[in-house]
């Protein structure tokens, strides 16, 4: 087929256009991508999930048998509008005073949208060495789909200089990030009638009681603040984000279902609050339960785990993107990523990408045009870099 020349601002917009929501298919996307990338001569190669209603992309620009290459990774979904009050259609990029509105503009097609309109630059410079473009699914429920392309393609490659993971950075270099951990727990009782409170054993009562721990646990994290560390907050977070149980006020509940995750600095003990919150829930809750009904139970389940990226001071892949992002010092970050990941591959990872962390995941989310011209600079510079490598 022949070349697409797609602007990236043409770029953003077919890109939102595709509703990726996590618990939606990305293919369409994927073949858009696959489409545009073959008009420009680039093989790209799927790993798909299990049920193949959801796929990663990965693709080399430049000659394949080189080290040293540059991956540009990115990933394709994004989070729910559910509930959001928007002023704007989320799946329509909407333009007003400098800035894109759009689900996704920020968080993270923007950045995919600047390295896709620069690869008929990248394959101009004639590179010396390869760019690699790794698109993947899944980031936003636990970092899911780049790990199957990580141990497939990725750690047979040559060995990169670098991983660049665009997530929105204000196009500053992120070289530490905490890890992420996120569970759902169910308590299950006994229902009785609610006069019966002393037969009866309340699912709600028992999890609040694990909650309470947890929270407890959050105090004693901040407790032990770091104030010298570049993190904010410098310590270990835990929060409750959803929880569900009962069916009447007058009947005592069996089951009670809650999701909760902590989020530890990358030298901190991952396992910690998991084991203590374990220990508490089996040998000082559990047994009041099941005085009453010995069927009682507490199950904790993973939903994700994902570990935090440790600062490699001084590294020549991080060097490297310092000068292409024309950055002096390099920062530090509470969300998660993939880069992580990478990192654990024995890959050098940093994160640089446009837009602010502050829109993502909020109603009416944005980036500012400046940050998506100064995205484009970049990729410019790293054309003239991998030209003469």
């Amino acid at each position: 087929m022949p070349a697409q020349t797609l602007t990236t601002r043409e770029l953003i917009d077919k890109l939102i256009s595709f509703d990726t929501t996590s618990r939606n298919s990305n293919l369409e996307l994927i073949e858009f991508v696959e489409e545009y990338l073959a008009g420009h001569g680039i093989a790209s190669t799927r790993v798909a999930n299990d049920d193949n209603t959801k796929t990663n992309l990965f693709a080399t620009i430049g000659p394949a048998d080189r080290t040293g290459g540059i991956v540009l990774s990115g990933h394709t979904d994004v989070v729910p509008i559910d509930g959001q009050d928007w002023t704007t259609a989320p799946f329509t990029v909407a333009e007003r005073d400098g800035y894109l509105f759009g689900r996704g503009t920020s968080d993270m097609k923007s950045f995919l949208a600047c390295a896709l309109a620069a690869v008929p630059r990248f394959i101009a410079a004639e590179p010396k060495v390869p760019v690699y473009l790794a698109l993947s699914y899944d980031e936003e429920v636990g970092c899911l789909g780049v790990r199957p392309m990580i141990d497939t393609l990725i750690r047979a490659l040559p060995r990169p200089q670098v991983v660049i993971v665009g997530e929105p950075s204000n196009m500053k270099v992120v070289n530490a990030h905490k890890g992420i951990r996120s569970y759902t727990t169910k308590v299950t009782g006994l229902e009785f009638h609610s006069s019966q409170t002393h037969q009866g054993v309340s699912a709600i009562q028992y999890a609040m009681e694990l909650i309470s721990e947890l929270m407890r646990l959050a105090d004693e994290m901040r407790t032990r603040e770091n104030p010298s560390s570049r993190f904010t907050p410098p310590y270990t977070t835990i929060n409750i984000g959803h929880i569900k149980g009962g069916t009447a006020v007058n009947i005592i509940p069996r089951t009670c279902v809650f999701g909760w995750e902590y989020r530890s600095l990358p030298d901190a003990d991952e396992a910690e609050v998991l084991t203590r919150f374990n220990d508490y829930a089996m040998t000082e809750v559990l047994p009041r339960m099941r005085a009453v009904f010995a069927d009682a139970s507490i199950e904790t389940v993973v939903r994700a785990e994902s570990p935090g990226l440790t600062a490699r001071d001084g590294d020549a892949g991080e060097t490297l993107v310092m000068k292409l992002a024309q950055c002096n010092e390099t920062e530090a970050v509470s969300y998660n990523t993939e880069a992580g990941l990478f990192q654990l591959a024995d890959i050098p990872t940093v994160i640089c990408g446009p837009g602010s962390i502050d829109q993502a995941h909020k109603p009416n989310e944005f980036i500012a045009l400046s940050q998506v011209a100064e995205c484009d600079r970049f990729m410019a510079r790293l054309a003239e870099h991998v030209s003469g490598a």
